[in-house]
């Protein structure tokens, strides 16, 4: 049986989640973000319980098919975001078409349905969220996270970041270095 759990974005969620399940004498076969394959299906008791702990700790168990997929979509956009493996000739559209088995268009059209914005503009705010996480956690110049996440240069990260964000990644990791009040 699997379950699709919204909010999950890092391995600490993957941690916790994992937890959450085995206190309710759950033992899941595999836990990854956004998914969870057990064993045997939960019964309505230990469903109940799950979900009332997840929400608690800020994830959503998903039922609608729709909110499935979303969350697929989201899910594996934030894999290929932390895998650090991509490169200016990626497509998007061809990644998460291979990697759900589905036509883009209809991830699409469903995905700018039911949140408002379309796949693009989710993966650039994304990308504006990761270059944070790199300018703040990591010792990387702009360069090599410019590589990191697919840009094709490092004027094309500093456009798109200053769009999202109001300032440049330089100005950013500037605030960031200055010491709090």
């Amino acid at each position: 049986m699997q379950l699709f759990i919204k909010n999950m974005v890092c391995n600490r969620c993957i941690l916790v989640v994992k937890q959450v399940l085995e206190a309710e004498g759950l033992h899941p076969k595999n836990v990854k973000l956004g998914e969870v394959e057990l064993d045997t299906a939960p019964t309505g008791q230990q469903q109940e319980a799950i979900k009332t702990q997840l929400a608690s700790l800020g994830f959503e168990v998903l039922d609608n098919q729709k909110q499935k997929l979303i969350e697929q979509i989201r899910t594996t956009i934030s894999r290929l975001m932390q895998s650090g493996d991509l490169d200016d000739n990626h497509k998007f559209s061809a990644l998460l078409s291979n990697a759900l088995h589905k036509d883009y268009a209809q991830l699409s059209k469903l995905f700018s349905e039911v949140e408002g914005i379309t796949i693009e503009k989710y993966v650039i705010l994304q990308k504006t969220e990761r270059v944070k996480e790199l300018l703040i956690y990591e010792n990387l110049t702009l360069q090599e996270i410019a590589f990191r996440l697919g840009y094709s240069s490092v004027a094309h990260l500093s456009a798109q970041f200053k769009k999202v964000t109001g300032i440049t990644p330089s100005e950013f990791k500037k605030l960031k270095d200055q010491p709090s009040r």
